[in-house]
């Protein structure tokens, strides 16, 4: 893209709507905010900006983002939640090293699909869907991600897709922490209907 040497934005009202945002924000919000399609490139195209995901887009002087691929694919996906390995490894019940970014969403809604970060979505119904979110602030935005123990319900709900082993071994990870709540994973467990399934896990464990 190309500029007039006559033309010389002033960046300043930019950073701070970008401050007013947390430092990230999507280019729909900054062009209902007053910021025009030109600012907007021209900051990007001098280093002041930065992409995180397809339309979304950062300050660069910020600090490096300590979870760049569930950022930019929770940006994307914003009603979305983390579940299942990638919530494991969030609360670091896993030895597994995920391979995509697993999303939940309600069901019925589309189900969310990314080249990059690949992402791997999964429908659950609205009661499960609702149950046991928890929100964190990480790098300017709050990323919606199950409970431990709602995350283990879910990986018994979807064992025949994980595998027996990595669910057993996030139970047996979770039951060293300082204060496990298993009534909590039954509570989910009755939600998710894996109640009968997991309770001789459990049992086994305590």
């Amino acid at each position: 893209m190309s500029y007039s040497r006559n033309q010389k934005p002033s960046f300043t009202s930019l950073q701070e709507t970008f401050h007013a945002y947390g430092g990230q924000l999507r280019m729909s919000e900054a062009l209902r905010a007053g910021i025009s399609r030109y600012t907007f490139y021209r900051a990007r195209d001098e280093g002041l900006i930065e992409p995180v995901a397809r339309g979304v887009y950062r300050l660069a002087e910020l600090p490096p983002l300590g979870h760049p691929d569930l950022i930019a694919a929770m940006s994307r996906f914003p009603g979305a939640v983390l579940c299942l390995e990638s919530a494991l490894s969030w609360h670091e019940i896993t030895t597994q090293i995920p391979h995509h970014v697993h999303l939940a969403v309600a069901r019925g809604a589309r189900l969310p699909k990314l080249d990059y970060p690949p992402v791997r979505g999964y429908r659950y119904s609205e009661v499960a869907f609702g149950a046991g979110i928890e929100e964190f602030l990480e790098d300017g935005l709050i990323l919606r991600i199950y409970s431990a123990e709602k995350t283990l319900a879910d990986c018994f709900k979807f064992r025949n897709r994980m595998g027996m082993d990595v669910v057993l071994e996030a139970l047996k990870l979770y039951r060293k922490r300082q204060a496990p709540q298993f009534n909590k994973v039954l509570e989910y467990a009755r939600i998710c209907r894996v109640e009968k399934v997991i309770r001789p896990y459990l049992e086994a464990v305590l």
